[in-house]
């Protein structure tokens, strides 16, 4: 297995959750549902990594990668383009592909899947909440935040068949990416509003020091996956391929 084997897989699977959702008006204006490959690898880990798979558990991938790419596209929602043709069929994307993940577990009769991605759909919802509450969170409370946005689907996947041994490499992972996104889309001055309320958390109030402090932050990240991949019963080749989606400081 190398880094070729492991993105074709990948790919495979994301043509499968297009091929799942696909319909010709929503990608006429909206495109094609958003899914983040580094989600799709962890959810993909336990069978790179040689674990029991079947069919119904790529199915299940399959309904968590609908499920995450209907909430990304709510999120794409401008309040100020609300009106638009374009906007309002955002929306609608993102319901239609909620319909879809329920209607494709409910086929299945995969009763305990939709169970954890219900509640995980609640969990996710009220920590993307939080950035329009007026509450005084702390930096430390925005990484949980982001974790759970990032990881949550998996991490309720992996519990529902025994996959947690992967959760804290993945969670670790992915929270890492995100926060090196937001530290280059606030160097780009495109911050989202997530950067700005974890900004309002920190203490000093310098936005040097705290530019300097994420990525400290991140770097310990790494550092902290490095030690799980090091102890970690992953495959070697699984081991490399990690550490080489890493971008380090320079």
């Amino acid at each position: 297995m190398d880094a070729s084997y492991i993105e074709k897989h990948i790919e495979q699977l994301k043509m499968d959750i297009y091929r799942h959702v696909q319909h010709k008006t929503l990608l006429k204006y909206t495109g094609n549902p958003l899914v983040n490959e580094n989600q799709l690898f962890y959810m993909l880990l336990p069978f790179f990594n040689g674990e029991n798979w079947d069919e119904e558990k790529y199915e299940g991938i399959i309904t968590v990668g609908i499920v995450q790419a209907s909430l990304s596209e709510h999120g794409l929602i401008d309040e100020s383009e609300a009106t638009s043709k374009t906007q309002q069929l955002t929306v609608l994307s993102g319901d239609y592909y909620s319909g879809r993940y329920y209607e494709i577990l409910a086929n299945s009769g995969n009763i305990p899947l939709i169970r954890q991605l219900s509640e995980g759909v609640v969990l996710r919802s009220e920590h993307e909440i939080r950035v329009y509450e007026p509450n005084n969170y702390t930096f430390d409370d925005w990484l949980q935040s982001l974790t759970i946005i990032e990881s949550e689907f998996i991490s309720r996947f992996y519990q529902q068949y025994n996959f947690e041994q992967y959760r804290a490499i993945m969670e670790t992972n992915l929270l890492a990416l995100r926060l090196q996104q937001e530290l280059a889309n606030y160097k780009e001055g495109n911050s989202s509003l997530f950067f700005l309320k974890m900004m309002d958390s920190f203490v000093p109030e310098d936005s040097l020091n705290f530019e300097k402090f994420m990525e400290d932050k991140v770097e310990k990240l790494i550092h902290q996956l490095l030690e799980l991949l090091h102890t970690s019963l992953l495959k070697e080749e699984l081991q490399l391929y990690i550490d080489k989606q890493l971008i380090r400081q320079s």
